[in-house]
């Protein structure tokens, strides 16, 4: 009965993080969805675009190395979150505030509010991690994503409808920017409440026998997978630039086929989320080899629905990116180290995200777009590679662990 009633608790409280992420998904999913196109208004080439999106990437994956061991260490996995969540929202309504003479403080707000999302990244992924024990690692993030991704969804819509009331000039754009920061404040309300009903979420998972991370030289040989997947990767700002280059969508309808990928990304997280339960590792390889054909739709066709097509695609590789990179982290490393362990990994996966999207900028510019389409798709099959040497170094492991026992 115990052990039922902790199990209700972990659910209830894996909601709330939920619903927390819904609303702050809602604003800075929102905001993502018209970057590209607002810097493009405040004359931002479309290097800097790519590079600005990259960087942003990097500095708000590497700086969690930082924040995931300072979360492990005083055990402040509340404080981190609070923030956090305070640097990451609140920059997004200052865009509001933001003209062509002024492009500069753009650049530094999104890559504030980046910033912000690595300071509360590997806390909230370690308070996840804590309720794996009583639903399994793939459906507990899985859940989590499909919440954050239902926020994703909603945020552009809300921008569209805001621009379709404006338009979408400048003007149209920071109204949208302003807009947002009504959520922002919901989100920093809903987690005062979350902090309050559940001070110590970490009492979910009891710690087992063993200490720190299991198998390091295979964590490390996933860390080699998750590089080239990141690589590979193309961040929405190039293509929703690009999508307004070719022209065959109107720009107004670009924040809505945001929403749509996002809404592609929470089906995809529930339903690999699910199989990665199942069957492991494999359901990872699975939908990154089906996600690494969006390239060739949006960067080699012109027409509308081929362009739909590759951002369902790209929708299905943000899912899996989303929930079963995290899960596998969750199965390797022990309660003691895991917001350390998510720091690594979010560090590693930016730096990659980072230089992949800095050199496909570069080829974007000079319009080589079969080398951006090549580049990413061979990216995303060694990361298949790896992920399958991987998945049969673990294999060997649990072999040799089970021969001992």
């Amino acid at each position: 009965m115990k052990t039922n009633g902790i199990k209700k608790k972990a659910i209830f409280f894996l909601m709330f993080l939920g619903l927390i992420a819904l609303f702050s998904d809602f604003v800075h999913e929102g905001a993502r969805s018209i970057y590209g196109n607002y810097l493009d208004l405040l004359g931002v080439s479309a290097f800097l675009i790519s590079f600005v999106a990259g960087l942003g990437e990097f500095l708000g994956q590497a700086f969690r190395i930082v924040t995931g061991y300072i979360a492990d260490k005083t055990k402040k996995y509340w404080a981190m979150m609070f923030l956090g969540y305070g640097v990451n929202l609140l920059s997004i309504p200052f865009l509001a505030l933001v003209d062509a003479s002024i492009w500069q403080v753009a650049l530094v707000l999104i890559l504030l509010e980046r910033i912000g999302k690595a300071i509360r990244a590997p806390a909230k992924s370690a308070l996840i991690s804590f309720t794996t024990p009583h639903l399994g690692a793939g459906k507990a993030f899985a859940v989590q994503e499909m919440l954050d991704q239902f926020g994703a969804f909603l945020g552009p819509i809300f921008v569209f409808f805001v621009l379709g009331l404006k338009d979408d000039s400048l003007t149209g754009y920071q109204w949208a920017f302003g807009s947002l920061g009504i959520f922002a404040i919901v989100t920093l309300v809903l987690l005062v409440i979350a902090k309050w009903k559940y001070p110590n979420p970490d009492q979910f998972e009891v710690q087992g026998g063993k200490s720190g991370f299991q198998g390091s030289p295979v964590f490390l040989l996933y860390m080699v997978a998750i590089v080239f997947i990141a690589f590979g990767f193309i961040d929405f700002p190039l293509l929703s630039l690009h999508l307004q280059n070719v022209g065959s969508i109107d720009v107004l309808y670009i924040p809505l086929l945001y929403a749509m990928a996002m809404g592609i990304d929470a089906i995809s997280a529930i339903f690999f989320g699910a199989l990665f339960d199942k069957i492991g590792v494999k359901s990872l390889m699975i939908a990154i080899g089906i996600a690494a054909l969006f390239a060739p739709f949006i960067f080699w066709f012109e027409e509308a629905w081929a362009q739909v097509v590759g951002l369902v695609l790209w929708g299905i590789g943000m899912g899996a990116q989303e929930s079963i990179l995290k899960s596998v982290v969750a199965t390797i490393v022990t309660k003691d180290r895991r917001a350390t362990a998510y720091g690594i990994f979010y560090a590693v996966f930016g730096l990659a995200w980072f230089l992949g999207s800095a050199l496909i900028g570069l080829f974007y510019d000079r319009a080589l777009l079969t080398a951006v389409v090549v580049f990413s798709v061979a990216m995303e099959v060694l990361g298949i590679l790896f992920l399958g040497i991987f998945l049969s170094r673990t294999a060997k492991k649990a072999a040799e662990n089970a021969e001992k026992a």
